[in-house]
């Protein structure tokens, strides 16, 4: 925690669950980003009322509309934030949106799995493309020449759910499209590392745990953690498992 100093973040999926307590966590650190926007499908509806509340309490707290599987919502969303960043780049990128669907392998359907990829895997990717150039940015102004979160970054939320050594909880629940999805996601980010690199980007995937959320389901209650717990919130996320 005490490591990282980013002058700009971005979260998506940023009105609940791991996403709004990552936010939660930047607005209260003891030098928190100059910038920090948080993205959501619905910046003014019911769902993102805690996300309006603390936006109404911290002025470096800036909203953000986007969709993840439309390219027209996520250029218009790099555009926004590059309006409010004026000459500097982005330092951190966190693609955290993210959706299941518990269908068995009998059960699974195309437009379950196509619903799941699209959202999992295919938006991280277009919100990297969308952004490298404030990644870019950031890395270029930085003094470091070593990777890091504090420099450039991103980071894209996976599980271990896409392993496919561990089939985690398997009996538990299938959720097919799901684990497909990460499995893919964490090979998209290695595909990241290795091209982005050049510029100055630090790419990974994290496994935050079983956290309490409602994509978490029942079963977090009994084994996970809190979003506000989480060790996925203690950056630069010493110990967790970084998949790629």
């Amino acid at each position: 925690m005490a490591g990282l100093q980013v002058c700009s973040v971005l979260v998506t999926g940023a009105n609940q669950g791991i996403g709004l307590g990552l936010v939660r966590h930047f607005l209260g650190m003891p030098n928190p980003p100059k910038w920090v926007f948080a993205a959501c499908q619905d910046p003014k509806g019911q769902r993102a009322q805690e996300l309006q509340n603390l936006a109404s309490k911290h002025p470096n707290l800036v909203i953000i509309p986007l969709e993840v599987t439309d390219p027209a919502s996520i250029k218009a969303a790099a555009a926004r934030v590059g309006e409010h960043l004026g000459g500097s780049g982005l330092n951190l990128l966190i693609n955290n949106a993210g959706i299941m669907k518990l269908n068995s392998l009998d059960n699974e359907t195309l437009e379950d799995m196509t619903q799941v990829y699209t959202t999992n895997t295919i938006g991280p990717l277009l919100l990297g493309q969308a952004f490298l150039p404030l990644l870019k940015k950031a890395a270029q102004g930085s003094p470091s020449s070593a990777l890091s979160c504090s420099k450039a970054a991103i980071i894209n939320m996976s599980s271990s759910g896409g392993s496919i050594e561990e089939v985690y909880l398997w009996n538990y629940g299938q959720a097919v499209s799901y684990r497909c999805s990460k499995a893919a996601l964490n090979m998209l980010t290695k595909c990241q590392s290795l091209g982005y690199r050049q510029h100055g980007v630090l790419c990974v995937a994290l496994h935050p745990g079983w956290v309490q959320t409602d994509m978490g389901g029942a079963g977090s209650q009994k084994v996970g953690v809190s979003p506000w717990q989480s060790p996925c919130a203690d950056f630069p996320w010493e110990g967790r498992e970084l998949l790629p």
